[in-house]
């Protein structure tokens, strides 16, 4: 193993394609249902919560924590588990790891695809159908609007200095 620097690392990775980043972030709602219902269980057992709909607020900020933690640990490592299967990694802007504290920062500027259309849809006083049309409608603006984005990268990326970046596995098949 030869060591590059990260000019050249930077060179070498292309951008994940577009089309990539959704498939992978699609994936990752799915994993993130298995850490909503083990993180709401776990809320639900210590805070001896009977209804759903009882301390909804406190569940809510409780899985922004969890979600922060999530993400945080995987990023700085590199890659959450949908970003393995993808081959997708995330790396700084120079294309060096990632540090905690960029990781959080990049959490917090990717609620980007959430919060805009949950304020429409309060603002609207929408409902079932409606906010899944605002929702899906933000996602494809927000998505289009990486074509426009420093090396197409969604602007929470551009933001927070980071990059996701096409990444083969560690071992390739002529290595093993």
């Amino acid at each position: 193993m030869t060591f590059q620097s990260a000019d050249l690392r930077n060179q070498q990775e292309a951008s994940a394609s577009l089309k990539r980043r959704l498939a992978c972030w699609a994936y990752e709602g799915v994993i993130l249902f298995g850490v909503v219902f083990v993180a709401g269980y776990l809320f639900g057992t210590l805070t001896q919560t009977k209804n759903a709909l009882d301390n909804r607020h406190g569940l809510m900020a409780f899985l922004f924590v969890v979600f922060g933690i999530y993400f945080g640990w995987f990023w700085h490592k590199g890659q959450t588990i949908a970003m393995k299967a993808w081959h997708v990694a995330l790396v700084s802007h120079s294309g060096g790891s990632v540090s905690q504290r960029r990781a959080l920062a990049r959490y917090v500027l990717s609620w980007i695809w959430v919060l805009p259309p949950l304020a429409a849809s309060a603002g609207l006083g929408a409902k079932g159908a409606e906010v899944a049309v605002l929702f899906t409608g933000w996602i494809a603006v927000y998505a289009v609007l990486a074509r426009f984005a420093p090396d197409t990268q969604f602007w929470h990326d551009v933001l927070a200095g980071t990059r996701l970046v096409r990444r083969s596995p560690k071992q390739t098949r002529t290595e093993q």
